[in-house]
């Protein structure tokens, strides 16, 4: 079949280059496609089509390169770009290198050491020839004698200023940028300076040995240039600098040619042209090596997406169908099977785009029969007897085709191939443990690598395919898995299929020959002698080496996807074998197993448990019972982790989160679980997690709060927890308010008055909206900031505390909260406000009654906005009275503590006039004196007896003690103070009432010592 002509591309002209040759020009220069002729394809199609080839696959031979075949093929030959032959960099291959050869260096040296003034002219001209000459770079070999010339110009500078320009010049040769960016086919000297920093500079080699022999010059010559700094002139010291950073900051050779040839030939259609050609006879056998490597360069060089756009149609897809079944059914050398691999990778990569049609050439159904005939038996004569061998290239395949499928999944169009294909239950085929591998078989790395791609592939694909999921009987597969991944894999779990016939296969596979006890003894490996050890070399199996941890997070996240459809019958069964409670078995053993050293794949799988039971237990009570104390028991310690975990980088902050979701979804709404929960003091943990102040979590923590206020137990709980500083709920609450009002941006004054009684609440984002036309079922910019911020919440809850009698709160509180009170009204004047605004954008006008109605709800809520500011008025004007009141105490007290003192020094003072001057003690006692008898009362009672307590004769002025012994009765009739008492009552004769003949009465006096007797 001819080949259809080839279109001419737009002939632009490529990037300038330096002198090269015309060999070099053919290498590296054109710009279109030509069209090679019936006589090249059909002696030799590989010719012109080397272009873009890499060794990815098997380089040619060397009879292949050496015929010619791909001589002038060398454009984009990717990063493994060959470098020219020491033939082509030397001799007439280089012009430039002729060029530069015709500046004799010895003899500019030999002018600058002359001492001659008047051949100053010829030195400048010969410098700015030489510079003129190594404009593009500075060959290793002549490095030396440009480091004596740079010397020699220095020293001149400091003579004559004329060398200073030169000087500059020639010290820009170290830093050029621009042999950098031309000489593409020269190879950069990688310099490694003494400071062991790798660097790039402008230098390139004419040898290959020369990297080598001149390594010591090219250190010693960067070195030179710090001893230039010696030039006292800032403009040589400036470019040293220049210089240096250069070697640094300066990026690698860009291979502008090859983009630029990438463009033209995407402009030239060469990938349709060359996809579609794929299968045309080749008796070389190189046309296929050669376009397929040409198609992977130009996705590595150019848009993917251009590329995949016209590799999208009927003819390049067949192509690919036919090139790839060819290779698959057919090809045996390792040569094959890699270019099998490459090609399948382009597919794929032509899979992702939606308009491939994959489908309408069979391809998709042929690339599926092929992932699934090695699982599941086939009787499609295409793989009927056909085997996979066990080499790498096969390995990857496989791997190559698992992917393809959750490519093909994200298709609606092909969930029924992938129904019809059994996808399903070749995937499940993985779900197992490898027991016993064969010689013949996978090694265990391999299952292990297959394994984890099979089960994170059934994740993408189990969602769409449920039924198949429950024919296969997916949940009993995954808990058993799981259990094995738990290491509790017993009788009671395999029995779990035994009771359905058609899984007698299921329960063999897993309990097989090993797992049967033996007479006499145990099984040969029970659950704690489980000889499985995870290799931990792929991808997926990342975290896993030496335990089941990598299968134990891709069964999960299999589960997590299929639960969360809310499929009733799949969530029913699930629970009905147990599900819940196996799952917070495994919670519980990987906290207690690795609570000393935690890593991103442990926490990731006790993220995936929480929510795959946040969504079996939402919604459903006697789930959430079965829950019970167990899951409230493990599930607050992980609300207590340390705050410095969040920031980890392990995922603690997603465990968090996924933990609070646990807590609403499977404790809320059960009575039990709810008490239970507040008798654990898991409020009290929420209100400490509420205190961190983490932005993401506050907002869900405040939601749990505000539901759990709806049981009565909740609002006693909330107002007796006390903080940091005695700190309490409803302070913490506000707080919150004021943190959350000043990110959005509400204006407040300095003492946190609304500044704005026409739109209190509104922050900077609300204000810059604009009023649109919308439908009314559109929730407006107003109705959206409730649920955007916390404030509504807080508001729910301190309307649950009440707004009164509030404990905690300082007056800058009271501030706050006479805003929130009003939070309400505050968000229908909002909305009032908008429909007004809208209405006036619309310049639509209401009828009267309406307008005025209208107007008297706006005035309505403005005066609540007034009513506010005076409330808060009041409250800080009581604030500033009670400062004043209680400044004031302060001053009275000290007042009366300096008046204390000031009596305490005066009396001390009247002390020691007393003891030092007689006269002044005289006074002192007759003022006493007088004190007395004016204290004593002047009338007294008739008949009564006076007893006078001043003991005459002293001259003191020191009170008595405060205790005296008063002698009213006649010692005759008493008998003196040391009669007995008892004893003259026994002998005291009654007559009339009245007391006789009795001698004395002895009076016993515990404070006789400090007693002062008186007759």
């Amino acid at each position: 079949m001819a080949s259809p002509s080839w279109p001419e591309a737009s002939s632009g002209s490529l990037l300038p280059m330096p002198s090269f040759t015309e060999r070099q020009r053919s290498l590296s220069s054109s710009s279109r496609l030509e069209r090679p002729s019936e006589g090249e394809l059909s002696a030799g199609s590989s010719k012109n089509l080397g272009l873009l080839s890499c060794s990815r696959l098997e380089r040619p031979s060397e009879d292949e390169l050496s015929t010619g075949s791909s001589r002038n093929l060398g454009l984009l030959r990717g990063s493994r770009l060959e470098r020219p032959s020491e033939g082509e960099l030397s001799g007439s291959n280089l012009a430039q290198d002729n060029h530069l050869k015709s500046v004799d260096l010895d003899h500019v040296i030999t002018l600058l050491e002359g001492t001659e003034s008047d051949k100053s002219e010829e030195q400048l001209q010969a410098l700015k020839k030489l510079i003129k000459h190594y404009e593009s770079g500075i060959p290793l070999k002549d490095l030396t004698q440009i480091s004596n010339i740079l010397n020699l110009c220095a020293e001149k500078s400091q003579l004559h200023h004329i060398f200073i320009e030169p000087t500059c010049e020639i010290l820009k040769l170290y830093g050029c940028l621009k042999g950098r960016l031309q000489f593409t086919s020269m190879t950069c000297y990688w310099l490694t300076i003494p400071t062991e920093m790798i660097t790039r500079l402008p230098f390139y080699k004419k040898n290959s040995s020369d990297e080598g022999n001149y390594a010591k010059e090219v250190q010693e010559s960067i070195a030179q240039l710090g001893y230039l700094m010696r030039v006292p002139y800032s403009q040589v010291r400036i470019q040293i600098c220049k210089s240096v950073i250069s070697f640094y900051h300066a990026e690698p050779p860009k291979k502008e040619f090859e983009e630029e040839n990438c463009k033209l030939m995407m402009k030239a259609q060469a990938p349709t042209r060359l996809c579609s050609h794929l299968n045309d006879v080749d008796p070389s056998g190189q046309f296929l090596f050669r376009s397929s490597e040409i198609l992977w360069n130009l996705l590595e060089k150019s848009s993917n997406e251009e590329i995949i756009n016209q590799l999208s149609n009927l003819a390049c897809v067949n192509a690919l169908k036919e090139v790839f079944l060819n290779l698959f059914l057919h090809g045996s050398s390792h040569y094959d099977r890699q270019l099998r691999n490459d090609i399948l990778v382009i597919s794929t990569l032509i899979a992702q785009n939606p308009g491939a049609p994959m489908i309408e050439t069979g391809f998709a159904k042929q690339l599926i029969l092929f992932a699934t005939f090695f699982e599941v038996k086939s009787h499609n004569p295409l793989v009927k007897g056909f085997k996979l061998t066990y080499c790498y290239e096969d390995f990857e395949l496989k791997k190559l085709l698992f992917n393809m499928l959750t490519v093909f999944s994200k298709d609606v169009s092909t969930v029924q191939l992938l129904h019809e294909g059994k996808v399903m239950l070749a995937l499940f085929h993985y779900v197992k443990p490898n027991e016993k591998p064969g010689v013949l078989d996978w090694s265990a790395a391999q299952y292990e690598e297959l394994q984890l791609h099979a089960i994170a592939t059934l994740a993408i694909v189990a969602p769409l395919l449920v039924e198949d999921y429950m024919t296969c009987q997916g949940n009993t597969r995954l808990l058993m898995f799981l259990e094995w991944c738990a290491g509790n894999v017993t009788s009671h779990t395999l029995a779990k299929c035994q009771d359905r016939p058609q899984w007698g296969g299921l329960v063999q596979a897993w309990s097989g020959e090993e797992q049967k006890p033996k007479a006499g003894g145990m099984a040969k490996h029970g659950p704690g002698s489980d000889p499985f050890f995870g290799q931990g070399n792929s991808f997926h199996g990342t975290g896993g080496r030496g335990n089941k941890l990598a299968q134990m997070r891709y069964c999960l996240r299999v589960l997590n996807p299929v639960v969360s459809l809310g499929d009733d019958a799949v969530n029913l069964d699930l629970c009905d074998q147990g599900a819940i409670h196996q799952l917070l078995g495994i919670l519980k053993n990987t906290t207690n197993n690795f609570k000393e050293k935690e890593d991103a794949i442990v926490v990731g799988i006790q993220t995936d448990i929480f929510l795959t039971l946040s969504t079996l237990c939402e919604n459903n009570v006697h789930r959430k019972e079965i829950f019970g104390w167990e899951g409230v028991d493990t599930l607050i310690p992980f609300m207590k982790m340390d705050a410095k975990k969040f920031y980890s980088g392990l995922g603690h902050n997603r465990l968090l989160f996924s933990a609070l979701d646990c807590l609403w979804c499977c404790v809320m709404g059960c009575t039990i679980l709810e008490d239970y929960f507040l008798e654990r003091e898991g409020l009290f943990t929420l209100l400490d997690l509420l205190v961190l102040n983490e932005a993401n979590v506050c907002n869900l923590i405040l939601g749990i709060l505000v539901e759990f206020c709806d049981n009565p137990k909740t609002v006693s709980h909330i107002n007796v927890w006390r903080g940091e500083k005695d700190q309490t709920a409803a302070n913490l609450l506000i707080n919150l308010w004021r943190q959350e009002e000043e990110e959005m941006g509400v204006k407040h004054d300095k003492l946190g008055r609304i500044a704005d009684i026409k739109r209190p609440l509104v922050g900077h984002f609300q204000k810059q909206q604009e009023i649109i036309r919308m439908p009314a079922t559109c929730p407006t910019v107003a109705v959206m900031d409730v649920a955007e911020n916390m404030r509504a919440k807080i508001y729910c809850l301190i309307c649950k505390l009440g707004f009164e009698n509030l404990p905690g709160l300082s007056a800058k509180d009271f501030v706050t909260l006479a805003i929130i009170c009003r939070y309400l009204d505050f968000k229908v004047g909002e909305i009032w406000s908008e429909v007004c605004a809208e209405l006036k954008r619309e310049q639509f006008r209401p009828v009267t009654a309406d307008q005025e109605a209208l107007q008297v709800i706006t005035e309505a809520f403005q005066n609540v906005g007034k009513m506010v500011v005076s409330l808060q008025n009041e409250m800080l004007e009581s604030k500033q009275y009670q400062e004043l009141r209680e400044e004031e105490k302060g001053y009275a007290k000290i007042q009366s503590l300096y008046k204390q003192k000031e009596m305490v020094n005066k009396s001390w003072e009247n002390f020691l006039t007393r003891t030092s001057n007689y006269e002044a003690l005289k006074k002192a006692k007759r003022r006493q004196e007088r004190s007395i008898d004016a204290s004593r009362p002047k009338e007294r009672q008739r008949n009564a007896t006076f007893h006078p307590t001043d003991i005459k004769g002293l001259n003191i002025t020191v009170a008595s003690g405060r205790l005296v012994t008063v002698e009213s009765t006649p010692a005759e009739l008493t008998g003196g103070p040391l009669m007995d008492t008892e004893l003259a009552l026994k002998r005291l004769p009654i007559r009339g009432g009245a007391l006789k003949g009795v001698k004395g009465v002895k009076i016993m006096d515990s404070f006789k010592k400090d007693s002062v007797s008186v007759q």
